[in-house]
């Protein structure tokens, strides 16, 4: 049995020994102006994902998502600060409420590495930083008191940054409200430093209510042995596991590269694909940004060519708050009644006519 100190030493150290403040960044081959970019929005890697890079590649996928770059200084016209409108819909601090059985907790505003393509990333600048229940309080009052409310979505920040003894005790809070189903858990930890996730961290979390774990997978070269053992451990607990991936010019909108993603994701980590989100309107983030078009295409290639387990839904979130949409490639070629005309995976144009029962109503 492993030495739950030396785990956590372990992943501690990984951290310790990453970039974590500007000054981190002299010691990589970066520009100047890339090395800019930190001083305006916040910088970490851990030194695992230091290690995965391919730094004879500038369009690494690891490096692209996780190392600041020039282009992120470049903001279009339409472009937000809060491209999903978290603050239209929070009655509370630290708690956004946009559908009725279901709100996202927000424990922290810290993560074990930022992202570039992040739509929170002004958000965790302006945001306190750290953890404590008193901060909480406000938002445990308020899912007391909402009974529609199923399912706590930890996210934030990543909720996996805190410690055992932090996530247990919130775990237990949320217990304690009678009428709550599930703790959903929104982390890039499983990606970015799988060995935080312990048999003490899977602890922690269990109980009562139901627990999902969301990782967010973008490239396959992020799955290495280490994702692998860590989505295992969340596995065998028992835990729902599924991923949502952002859809990333230059990272993952390839279709060999989607398609390996999804597989991989299904037949090594056991984790479904559950949404590929279209990326945001998120300041600073236009080089990540593909067309629309552009993944509607490529979610039409995946079909048929990938199991039905590894077919992700693409959605897009809309600005303003208004919530999601799925996005998917039209198979609809026309009707007429109840005749129809589809077209399948590989461009076939089948019809279909539908048979139902009379209608009384009608006769």
């Amino acid at each position: 049995m492993s030495d739950p100190g030396e785990s956590e030493r372990r992943w501690r150290q990984d951290l310790r020994a990453g970039v974590a403040r500007p000054a981190d960044l002299e010691r990589l081959p970066l520009d100047a102006a890339d090395r800019s970019v930190a001083t305006l929005y916040k910088v970490r890697v851990p030194a695992s994902q230091l290690e995965r890079i391919d730094w004879s590649d500038p369009d690494d996928p690891i490096r692209r998502q996780l190392l600041p770059s020039a282009e992120e200084l470049t903001v279009l016209p339409g472009e937000l600060e809060d491209p999903i409108g978290d603050e239209a819909h929070s009655p509370v601090p630290r708690v956004t409420h946009r559908y009725p059985d279901r709100a996202l907790l927000y424990p922290t505003y810290v993560c074990s590495a930022y992202c570039r393509h992040c739509f929170r990333k002004q958000t965790l600048n302006d945001q306190g930083t750290g953890f404590s229940m008193a901060a909480l309080e406000p938002a445990l009052d308020y899912f007391a008191r909402t009974p529609a409310l199923r399912e706590v979505i930890l996210t934030g920040g990543d909720p996996l940054t805190l410690s055992d003894d932090q996530l247990r005790s919130l775990r237990e809070r949320l217990e304690a409200i009678p009428h709550l189903r599930m703790i959903r858990v929104h982390s890039r930890i499983p990606v970015t430093l799988p060995t935080r996730v312990t048999p003490g961290l899977v602890a922690a979390l269990s109980g009562r209510l139901m627990t999902a774990v969301v990782t967010h997978f973008n490239h396959p070269r992020e799955i290495g042995p280490e994702a692998v053992e860590a989505c295992r451990l969340l596995r065998t607990a028992g835990f729902m596991l599924l991923n949502q991936t952002v859809l990333l010019a230059g990272v993952n909108d390839e279709v060999e590269t989607m398609k390996t993603l999804c597989q991989e994701l299904v037949y090594a980590l056991g984790a479904k694909p559950y949404y590929l989100h279209h990326c945001d309107l998120t300041r600073g983030v236009s080089h990540f940004r593909t067309s629309i078009d552009a993944g509607l295409e490529l979610v039409r290639a995946l079909r048929g060519h990938v199991s039905g387990l590894c077919q992700p839904t693409y959605v897009l979130d809309l600005p303003g708050g208004a919530g999601k949409v799925p996005l998917g490639p039209g198979f609809v070629r026309g009707r007429e009644g109840h005749d129809w005309q589809f077209s399948t995976y590989d461009g076939e144009t089948v019809d279909y006519r539908e048979v139902l029962r009379p209608d009384p109503d009608e006769s």
